[in-house]
């Protein structure tokens, strides 16, 4: 039987699911046996859309579509958790699973504080994530770094610190510093986030520390909780799922390759909060002074819950008019989410004028957390 702080490799039994999805197929059996057994109501997952580099969230209930979702889309830049707030009553009336990056679980979990949704009643997936990339900025990228039709690409992954390409013709990767460095990448708040195996969700997986004869053909899986080991219990016990225990070589590896995404995401933290700690009052004004007054930083936010009043948009922190915007716009909103910001990069991604909202927001957060925690006792979100 499974138990919570198991760690193992794990694939698929169905042929089918192996050849569709990545690393063994885990995942997808998992969130396939949740639902054929009722464990779930509904999946939450992402498909590809129109091409590879536009990501779409879907609802799924019934399991043989979720072979469409098998995979990774590093240009899928979205937010499941308000997918669920808004679009599934915050999982309020039926059981939901989900697969989730750090910041999906971290925002799940502050809208749960928020009454906004029922963690009670979902199950969480979690995916190993060295970040994301801007689909608009992934295609500059490819076409102007690695010299390829980014239409001709089949398939794309972020491996041993390498952003890969396949395409028609062959494959190649560049170094993630090397691209970065000169612009390109994951996006910003992808750069600083710590959050790179999300342990709060009930099962941690990727393909990190997966070695030997099994390598790109098994998951490696954290067992974070009784729920997670209860599904991979119920999984294995049912034939769908096989399992052994990780190599502890493996294990090592694992760690290596977290320690060192950290200390990346620690590099550009330094880089930027840095640069904007002598003048950060300056900065934002300067920043925000193009602002349009859209509300997607608010609306898009997984963390500023503001509700308009009698249907009136000025309760959404100001009056009306004035474009551009009042500086206390900004300045409440960033106060709102002060203590709560998940660097989920949301509003610096939808943002019309490319206002870097989430390296201001994150820049308070961790500022606030390094004054504060440590003398409440507490320990912060590695975002």
């Amino acid at each position: 039987m499974a138990a919570k702080g198991d760690m193992i490799y794990a694939w698929t039994t169905d042929s089918g699911v192996a050849k569709k999805a990545e690393c063994g197929g885990a995942v997808t059996t998992l969130l396939k046996y949740a639902l054929e057994n009722k464990i779930v109501d509904v999946v939450v997952a992402v498909k590809k859309g129109f091409d590879l580099y536009d990501a779409v969230p879907v609802a799924i209930t019934d399991a043989k579509d979720l072979d469409q979702t098998a995979g990774s889309l590093h240009c899928g830049t979205l937010l499941m958790s308000t997918f669920i707030q808004k679009y599934l009553d915050g999982a309020k009336n039926m059981k939901v699973g989900v697969v989730v990056k750090g910041c999906d679980l971290m925002s799940l979990i502050e809208l749960g504080k928020r009454n906004e949704i029922n963690m009670a009643n979902v199950l969480t997936i979690g995916v190993n994530c060295g970040g994301s990339v801007n689909p608009i900025q992934g295609r500059k990228m490819i076409r102007e770094k690695f010299g390829v039709d980014p239409d001709k690409v089949t398939k794309e992954e972020i491996d041993k610190g390498q952003f890969i390409i396949e395409y028609e013709g062959g494959h190649k990767g560049i170094k993630i510093d090397e691209l970065e460095d000169e612009g390109y990448g994951r996006r910003t708040n992808c750069r600083r986030c710590k959050y790179k195996i999300p342990r709060q969700a009930d099962l941690a997986c990727g393909n990190w520390g997966v070695i030997g004869e099994k390598a790109g053909k098994a998951t490696f899986v954290e067992i974070c909780s009784d729920k997670g080991a209860d599904l991979i219990s119920k999984a294995v016990s049912a034939k769908k799922l096989e399992t052994s225990a990780a190599d502890p070589k493996g294990i090592e590896i694992r760690g290596k390759t977290e320690g060192a995404m950290l200390k990346l995401g620690e590099k550009w933290r330094k880089k930027e909060f840095t640069a904007l700690r002598d003048n950060l009052w300056d900065f934002i004004n300067k920043e925000t002074s193009r602002c349009i007054k859209c509300y997607s930083c608010i609306e898009k936010c997984p963390v500023c819950i503001s509700t308009p009043f009698e249907g009136r948009p000025e309760s959404y922190m100001v009056r009306p008019g004035y474009i551009p915007s009042d500086p206390m716009f900004h300045l409440r909103r960033f106060a709102s989410i002060s203590d709560s910001c998940v660097n989920c990069g949301q509003c610096e991604e939808l943002c019309p004028v490319e206002i870097p909202l989430a390296l201001i927001s994150h820049a308070i957060r961790v500022e606030g957390d390094n004054a504060y925690v440590p003398k409440l006792g507490a320990a912060p979100y590695k975002n």
